[in-house]
């Protein structure tokens, strides 16, 4: 890291949105490092003008355009003393309609006091003879703002907040910042991207708030909820859990906490329940060691709302008279011979009880694992609906869903193309809210929803309240995968229920029995261990490498090499690398490097940022929901552009509509990661050409039968599995399903059954 103290001689360029910043900088002292002691400075530097002294710190970097230049981590502004430095500094652009000759009169007139007269005496610019009231007005106006813009830099630097954070405070409060932070230090953490609870602690702390203050638990205890909610699922903790992560991150006695929780008992923010009665919960799934059953249950509102909401509303669905006109018995025969003579579409007996009961149940589940004929059962349906004139909507949770729903119904092109359920329910990002909702519901009478096993208790919700009540709902997914991403487990809370109707398919279709993929896949999910046998036509792979290492190695070989010279698979495009664990040399982490320099080593362009290097054309992720960009967690792109002037990166996403070109500023670039290696869990609702899983025995708290499912059934025409043997078994063997604390199915039972 270098060091560097000067003026700011003047700025080449700066962009206003994100204050990325090129200047000009006189080096102060006698070391003639440069010509003319001038260098280029480069960063994102707000409220930094022509004039201003300056100590910097930074990386020396080499651009193939202009040359060596200093990029700047962080700097602390002092004003200018001299006079000329003062009148270079007010005639800089720093106040509109200010150039050399005004800036000139004000400084003749006060010499050095200029600064401090206009910080603290600004009516004195009357004395300045050639000034206007119109420029008076100005210049005090223009002051005010930029002494609030430091103000706030030099405020969040003492409290190590990063400039890039800084600059997203001011975006979020402006002029407010300050006395939005001060008032209440954790509004921040809620507001703004990237702030964690960590941060505005630390600056509450250092404000002086008190260790053990109300605001403080409060916070704490909501941080807790949405921490177990984003990390782990769990829609509320129970009452000995919640305290005891609290203790931990706020470091403070579990009495305070108690009294603390007791004191905000009635916050809008905060749910505390009993628990429900009901075994629905622990029917299938091993219970958590040390769980309490009887302790209460505390709820982060959202979540609370989220699942009695969806329980009053189910109740709501299904008791309300369908839309739909009758179907005879005679009727459906015709319907099911016509299938056959004209589309060649068969149903087996599962599958015909899957389209009536979609068709005479206002809401109903289709349930199956791959190969056993989900989609020719839509597409049966669809065909019925269409011939019916009944208005449908296709949706799924991501658009890699949505595109692969319509190719698999057949619809693509046409008004019937499958859309996410962001885009149906007509998310708006601005207020975080769905325009589709009870008060405007749906335009459709039927509702198809694929890939559910992905949807959380959140969007579940929102699904259901822009419902209309006399429509159907068909839910479809595959129970066995991980669950959603967000908070909840809606598709095996619901399967759980003996009240709604729900259709298992099991049978394994003749060509899907062709596939060891799909065989091997159900093997897997039986808790029978896959064949490992080698068939020169098999499009299953076990390769067997002790050595991780070696294994990262040769997963290398494959993507880069193997593959592509024997399958011709494409390395960049078709090839996924799927990891447990981030962690290791063949994790997630340490892959994505390797992979990057042996696909795309190098680029006309590229940027560093932390300790990533993004390239143009390396393939990348979004790490979390950004519904001002349209684009969420999990979605993967391309980034087809770095534009360092502007300091601006383009990523290409394919979406359900076609490509989606969304541009990043730098300081978003934490938004990002690598995606030549992705964990199973991120590669949810896709779809890949090949699949490359290693397993090695320390991905072991990871390596489950559902984790191996997933990440097998992501595979559509190539699977290989590189490691031990034993890890294999391992994820075989290991039916544990991690349990998520929700109440959905308790909720349920209740309502259903008239008991509550």
């Amino acid at each position: 890291m270098i060091t560097l103290e000067g003026s700011v001689e003047n700025i080449v360029f700066r962009n206003e949105d994100n204050h990325y910043t090129v200047a000009r900088f006189r080096l102060s002292g006698s070391g003639k490092l440069f010509r003319d002691d001038l260098t280029t400075i480069v960063g994102v530097l707000p409220g930094v003008h022509t004039g201003e002294l300056l100590s910097v710190e930074g990386e020396w970097e080499h651009d193939p355009r202009y040359g060596r230049q200093l990029h700047i981590t962080n700097f602390t502004q002092r004003l200018p003393s001299s006079p000329e430095g003062i009148m270079r500094y007010l005639s800089s652009g720093l106040i509109k309609g200010i150039g050399p000759k005004k800036a000139s009169l004000i400084v003749d007139q006060f010499g050095e006091q200029t600064l401090a007269i206009l910080e603290q005496q600004p009516e004195r610019l009357s004395e300045v003879k050639g000034l206007s009231v119109r420029d008076r007005n100005q210049i005090v106006h223009t002051w005010l703002e930029q002494s609030e813009i430091k103000e706030l830099h030099l405020f969040l630097q003492s409290h190590e907040v990063s400039l890039n954070m800084a600059t997203r405070v001011y975006k979020q409060y402006g002029r407010d910042s300050i006395n939005v932070i001060r008032e209440n230090p954790y509004q921040i953490a809620a507001d703004v991207s990237g702030v964690g609870f960590r941060t505005a602690d630390e600056i509450a702390l250092k404000l002086g708030l008190p260790f053990d203050s109300i605001p403080r638990l409060a916070s704490g205890i909501k941080y807790v909820l949405a921490q177990a909610a984003n990390d782990d699922g769990h829609c509320y903790l129970p009452e000995r859990d919640l305290l005891t992560r609290a203790v931990e991150a706020l470091h403070v006695p579990s009495e305070t906490l108690s009294g603390a929780l007791e004191a905000v008992a009635n916050d809008k923010d905060l749910f505390i329940e009993q628990p429900l009665q009901g075994n629905s919960n622990t029917e299938s799934e091993h219970p958590q060691e040390g769980s309490h059953s009887e302790e209460r249950h505390i709820y982060y509102a959202p979540f609370w709302y989220a699942e009695s909401g969806s329980t009053r509303l189910l109740r709501l669905q299904l008791r309300a008279p369908s839309c739909l006109p009758l179907v005879s018995h005679q009727l459906w025969e015709n319907v099911f011979q016509l299938l056959q003579q004209r589309r060649n579409m068969l149903l087996t007996e599962m599958q015909r009880t899957a389209v009536q009961q979609a068709y005479t149940q206002k809401v109903s589940i289709l349930t199956g694992g791959p190969g056993t004929g989900k989609s020719t059962s839509i597409r049966a349906l669809l065909m019925l609906l269409r011939n019916r004139k009944v208005r449908v909507a296709l949706a799924a949770p991501t658009g890699r869903a949505a595109k692969r729903l319509s190719e698999a119904a057949g619809t693509q092109g046409t008004a019937l193309e499958a859309r996410t359920l962001h885009r149906l329910l007509e998310y708006t990002p601005h207020d975080n809210s769905y325009q589709r909702n009870e008060d405007n519901p749906l335009p459709y009478q039927f509702v198809i929803v694929d890939e559910f096993s992905m949807v959380d208790i959140l969007l579940f919700y929102n699904l259901l309240k822009a419902l209309p009540r006399d429509a159907h709902l068909l839910l479809v997914g595959d129970a066995d995968q991980l669950p959603s991403v967000g908070p909840g487990n809606v598709l095996r809370d619901l399967l759980k229920n003996s009240e709604l109707p729900i259709v298992r398919l099991t049978e394994l279709f003749r060509q899907a029995q062709q596939s060891h993929i799909i065989v091997n896949a159900h093997q897997i999910n039986n808790g029978v261990m896959p064949s490992l046998k080698v068939e020169r036509q098999s499009d299953f792979f076990f390769m067997h490498e002790e050595d991780p290492l070696r294994g990262q190695q040769l997963i290398l070989d494959l993507v880069k090499r193997r593959l592509p010279a024997r399958y011709h698979f494409d390395a960049l495009t078709d090839i996924q690398v799927l990891a447990p664990m981030y962690k290791g040399e063949i994790g997630v982490t340490m892959l994505n490097m390797r992979l990057q320099e042996s696909l795309n080593p190098s680029s006309f362009a590229q940027v560093e940022w932390g300790d990533r290097i993004f390239r143009v054309g390396d393939k990348v992720m979004q790490t979390h929901n950004d519904y001002d960009k349209g684009v969420f967690n999990g979605d993967v792109g391309w980034i087809r552009s770095i534009n360092k002037e502007n300091s601006t990166l383009k990523v290409e996403f394919v979406e359900e509509a076609g490509p989606l070109f969304v541009s990043y500023e730098f300081h978003e670039l934490d938004e990002l990661v690598l995606a030549y290696a992705v964990t199973v869990h991120k590669s949810q609702g896709s779809e890949y050409p090949v699949v490359i899983v290693p397993l090695y025995r320390e991905h072991r708290a990871l390596l489950q039968r559902n984790l191996l499912y997933t990440a097998i059934t992501r595979a559509k025409r190539f699977c290989v599995l590189v490691g031990q043997p034993q890890a294999l078994e391992m994820a075989v063997r290991n039916d544990r399903v991690a349990l998520r604390n929700t109440a959905l199915a308790q909720r349920l039972e209740q309502i259903l059954q008239g008991r509550r």
